[in-house]
């Protein structure tokens, strides 16, 4: 029997990609090929080389950092291993307009080496940070943390008699990165580039506002600039074909695994320590890429919020746009958590493959771009404010307008969609932690679905539900495509307010609300680096019937915790 939630939530997902298709089909052939004879080549072309040049750039960063701090011991080492995925917390878009505003022809930068060497070295031979390569690099070094985190997991989750026999047979450490260690992180190599080229694809901030015109760029123009959404969902059906590929690719890395690492598995052996220049060089690789990705922009921010004194002037109308953000990014989170524990109850009791394929597709959300989602999302959303207004006129006579488009409940429904394979893959990883002993005998003992719920696996789930709020609420905060697209009118959050200013040549002005944005996203980069970090848990053991008999009775924070010891 198939569980009504997973069902709703695929439902609900595949609805705007199936509108998406639909809408896209609704200009015919001629439209298509004028469109793929002038936006398209380009934007596909720059999409490309962007991912490539993202997949390069950052996986060697995010790989080779997690090699340094795992492998090798030198002065810094323990303090970068935590300082390396704090880049997480700045948004791309924020990153780009620092950087702008740092680097372009009349920032601090150039201005200081025009002054000193001329306007040869300052306007010929400096690179424009407004260019594809520029907004490669700067992407680079806010997305290698997906690297870096699931690598270095990966790194730490092997059986340490692999690589100690290879150091025993003379295996020098180049050798042992490139040869064994590296392979056997494939899947996780695979997984955290995915996770970094769906993040690149999803950008629109720093992609427009560095110059690079990318297929979810292009889209969001068509729309909004030349009113064209029958192409701007064109577009977007091409930029959803390379979020296809790129699933695709990532599962088929992931599937040619050969090994994973034992669950028992306590990390590598004990570090090489590294001295002298060695030891040096290795800290400045580490240290480069917290220092571009997270100390500058952070310490621009608030440089200018001190200057400016943005906190002392920040008036009623900035004090309205926080309470808003905190209000839509909360009622999303409340909504993605309720959504998330009957999918992942479901997934827990029925592992048949309609039950994995409704969960894939539950989590689509996620892997498609905040553009491309909420072009598919405008038909339905439009046709259930019309379906809801003609209730409300048949039974009251009143005319309503638009409900959902024009309270914000739209956009607090893209951002549940949008991040619901966040709370579904963090309560479905706590619950395969569990023991499925604990379920068998409350059952056995006469535990009906609901009691089972409620009195064991919910409390088991408290940790997963917190960690799993957290991530959701501050990607709500951060989110700039669903949130420009999906916002009613007169309406501003802090990621739209950033925006706006960046649009206005004002950038200095949204620091203060980029700056809240930064320090929200330190409590989820924190949790991931504290959840990383190896365990040696004791061996399992079935639960006790005495332990489980006094949960179902009373599900008191004792008892569970001796149940599922």
């Amino acid at each position: 029997m198939i569980s009504l939630a997973p069902l709703l939530a695929a439902a609900l997902v595949a609805a705007p990609l199936l509108s998406l298709v639909a809408s896209a089909s609704l200009g015919g052939s001629d439209a298509l090929a004028a469109l793929a004879a002038s936006v398209l080549p380009d934007a596909l072309r720059q999409t490309v080389l962007l991912l490539l040049g993202v997949a390069v750039f950052a996986g060697s960063m995010g790989t080779v950092t997690a090699w340094l701090v795992t492998a090798f011991r030198y002065p810094g080492s323990r303090a970068l291993a935590w300082l390396l995925p704090l880049p997480m917390a700045v948004p791309t878009y924020v990153t780009a307009l620092v950087y702008v505003e740092l680097l372009d022809a009349a920032g601090p930068v150039r201005s200081g080496l025009r002054q000193a060497f001329g306007r040869g070295v300052a306007d010929v031979w400096f690179p424009e940070i407004r260019s594809l390569p520029g907004c490669v690099l700067l992407l680079s070094f806010v997305l290698y943390p997906y690297i870096f985190v699931a690598v270095r997991a990966s790194f730490l989750a092997r059986e340490p008699s692999i690589l100690a026999a290879a150091r025993t047979l003379g295996c020098r450490p180049w050798t042992l990165f490139r040869r064994i260690a590296l392979p056997l992180a494939r899947p996780a190599l695979a997984a955290g580039t995915a996770l970094a080229l769906l993040e690149a694809l999803n950008d629109i901030g720093a992609s427009e506002y560095l110059g690079v015109r990318t297929l979810t760029v292009s889209a969001y123009t068509a729309w909004l600039e030349r009113g064209d959404f029958t192409g701007a969902a064109q577009i977007a059906c091409a930029a959803l074909a390379l979020v296809a590929l790129l699933l695709l690719a990532e599962a088929a890395l992931r599937d040619r695994s050969g090994y994973s690492g034992s669950a028992a598995a306590t990390g590598l052996t004990e570090p090489a320590e590294l001295t002298g220049w060695r030891g040096a060089a290795a800290g400045v690789a580490c240290g480069l890429p917290v220092l571009v990705g997270f100390v500058v922009p952070a310490l621009f921010l608030v440089r200018e919020v001190i200057r400016r004194e943005l906190i002392a002037n920040a008036g009623p109308d900035f004090t309205r746009h926080l309470a808003t953000t905190i209000l839509l990014a909360a009622a999303a989170t409340v909504l993605v958590v309720l959504w998330a524990i009957p999918i992942a109850l479901a997934a827990r009791r029925g592992r048949g493959r309609i039950t994995r394929l409704l969960g894939f597709v539950a989590g689509l959300g996620y892997a498609v771009p905040g553009t491309v989602l909420v072009l598919g999302l405008l038909g339905p959303l439009i046709g259930v404010d019309r379906l809801l207004g003609g209730v409300v006129t048949a039974v009251s006579g009143r005319e309503t307008g638009l409900l959902l488009m024009g309270s914000g409940g739209a956009l607090v429904v893209g951002y549940a969609i949008r991040f619901l394979r966040i709370g579904i893959g963090g309560l479905s990883a706590q619950l395969a932690q569990t023991p499925s002993e604990i379920e068998s005998v409350a059952r056995t003992l006469g535990a009906r679905p609901l009691a089972l719920a409620r009195r064991i696996q919910l409390p088991l789930l408290r940790p997963a539900l917190g960690a799993a709020a957290l991530l959701v609420f501050v990607d709500c905060l951060k989110e700039l495509p669903a949130t420009l697209l999906l916002r009613p009118l007169n309406v501003e959050t802090l990621a739209t307010l950033v925006y706006g200013a960046s649009s206005r040549g004002l950038f200095e002005e949204g620091a203060l609300a980029a700056l809240l944005i930064v320090v929200a996203g330190l409590g989820p980069v924190t949790w991931l680096t504290v959840s990383s970090r190896p365990r040696t848990a004791p061996a399992r053991r079935p639960a006790p019937r005495a332990a489980l008999q006094a949960a179902l009775r009373e599900p008191s924070s004792a008892t569970l915790k001796s149940a599922s010891v």
